[in-house]
């Protein structure tokens, strides 16, 4: 091959590989992030997230939202807005991924492309009936598909499955009900608007539990009852150990002071509501964080009492960020990992990191109680490892479970656990709860002669525990 046949090749090769390059970099440049309009275009269509048993239906319009399970599909929002949805922001990582984040979630949500619509989720085929064992249909497989405890609650679901032969409408939440019951899960719920029903079985539970060391005129009989008497333990506090002396936020929902020139107390009680909106929630909460840790500081306590025996949860993020506020390096506090068929999702870890100009890391009292639900324990189970941190009251609730909704047919909305939530040596905690080991430091949360005396013993064994 002569040098001018050699040249004519090389420069056609050449000239290929532009032209091969070109089309790429444009495809590529198509696809960024730059072009929002061409994204917002690609992300029409439907999408699956799997473990959730969502569908959605992104649209120039209203975006609209589905769950499925074996039993078929239904719709659960016709104008669904990921905004609403905890401040779910979603993000498009390919042509057939989308990623939903958000400031108060843990979980990071994956949706995939469907190329076609679910033939379940096809129009003229979603689930729209009152007809009972339709519905009823619904109810078993949305458990059966997606709940995550059935062994660790010792419930056999498969045996109540023939039970749709019974169902009728005048007895179909009845039935339901006795069903949601067997789980004794604060995590479980039905509540149809248009009937008027609700059920939550973890309310009887846990005032089951409440009332074990309670006698008249202080039992629990209805949630007034409960109210009151939570406010009744927390005015104690506020006025036999804190001497009517403390700081609290605008909000209401945090408290602390001084129990002694040593030892200081917080009580938090919820992991939610500190700001306005959804938007500036976990900034409020750090503002309020800001001033809690630099009162401490400037007290020069060395030794805290946290109490989240009357917190019956809201966001995980929320627990975690309070939670980095007692640690001075980044610290594994757990993983967790979502029902997907026959096993899991893979485990994400779940870390927290010290925030702040100052972190308290001297002797931690962390009071519990059945009450200590959801995002409370999330914070329980980022503190207990801690060497520091010793656990004092009772097992917490047992539901770490973020809550998952779907609907059935007639429209009413179903609510359940199916994430697992593990310690660092992947100790499973639901159903159990957490709560103190050594027995001196087993103490009720609720009790006569706690509220005769104007005293808490759970704050009395800490000041013991800790010293003076």
């Amino acid at each position: 091959m002569n040098e001018r046949v050699k040249k004519e090749i090389y420069i056609a090769y050449c000239v290929k590989f532009l032209v091969v390059f070109y089309v790429i970099f444009c495809f590529a440049a198509c696809e960024s992030d730059d072009d929002t309009h061409d994204v917002e275009k690609s992300k029409n269509g439907f999408w699956f997230i799997e473990d959730k048993g969502y569908i959605i239906e992104f649209t120039e319009g209203k975006d609209v939202l589905y769950t499925i399970s074996s039993a078929g599909c239904a719709i659960m929002e016709t104008d669904f807005k990921p905004e609403e949805l905890g401040g779910l922001r979603i993000e498009q990582i390919s042509t057939n991924e989308l990623l939903g984040t958000s400031d108060l979630f843990v979980s990071e949500i994956k949706m995939s492309r469907l190329q076609n619509q679910n033939e379940l989720c096809l129009s003229g085929q979603i689930g729209n009936t009152e007809d009972p064992k339709v519905n009823f249909d619904y109810f078993w497989n949305i458990f059966n598909d997606y709940y995550a405890f059935f062994e660790r609650r010792n419930v056999n679901w498969s045996e109540f499955e023939n039970v749709r032969d019974q169902v009728t409408e005048d007895n179909f939440y009845d039935i339901v009900e006795e069903l949601v019951l067997q789980l004794k899960d604060g995590h479980v719920s039905v509540k149809d608007e248009n009937k008027g029903v609700e059920i939550e079985p973890g309310f009887s539970n846990l005032v089951e539990r409440l009332n074990e060391h309670l006698e008249e005129p202080y039992r629990i009989e209805s949630t007034e009852d409960y109210w009151d008497v939570l406010d009744g333990k927390m005015n104690v506090i506020a006025e036999t150990y804190l001497k009517g002396e403390f700081n609290q936020n605008a909000e209401e929902n945090m408290f602390w002071g001084l129990v002694t020139d040593q030892i200081g107390y917080v009580a938090i009680l919820e992991m939610e509501d500190f700001g306005t909106s959804l938007e500036n929630e976990r900034i409020a909460l750090n503002e309020v964080l800001d001033e809690m840790m630099n009162d401490f500081e400037k007290s020069g306590v060395s030794k805290l009492i946290i109490d989240v025996r009357a917190n019956g949860g809201g966001h995980d993020k929320i627990s975690l960020d309070i939670a980095s506020r007692f640690v001075n390096k980044e610290t594994v506090v757990g993983t967790k990992k979502a029902k997907l068929g026959e096993g899991f999702t893979e485990p994400q870890t779940i870390s927290i990191s010290p925030k702040g100009s100052y972190q308290f890391t001297g002797e931690i009292a962390l009071l519990t109680s059945p009450v200590t639900s959801s995002a409370a324990e999330i914070f329980t189970l980022a503190m207990k490892g801690l060497p520091y941190v010793n656990l004092i009251g009772e097992n917490t609730n047992g539901i770490l479970s973020d809550e998952l909704t779907h609907v059935l047919p007639n429209g009413a909305r179903v609510v359940l656990s199916n994430e697992v939530y593990s310690d660092p040596e992947g100790i499973v905690f639901e159903a159990v709860g957490m709560g103190p080991e050594k027995e001196e430091n087993k103490v009720p949360f609720l009790s006569t002669l706690d509220f005769d005396n104007k005293i808490d013993s759970g704050i009395e064994r800490a000041i013991d525990l800790l010293g003076n």
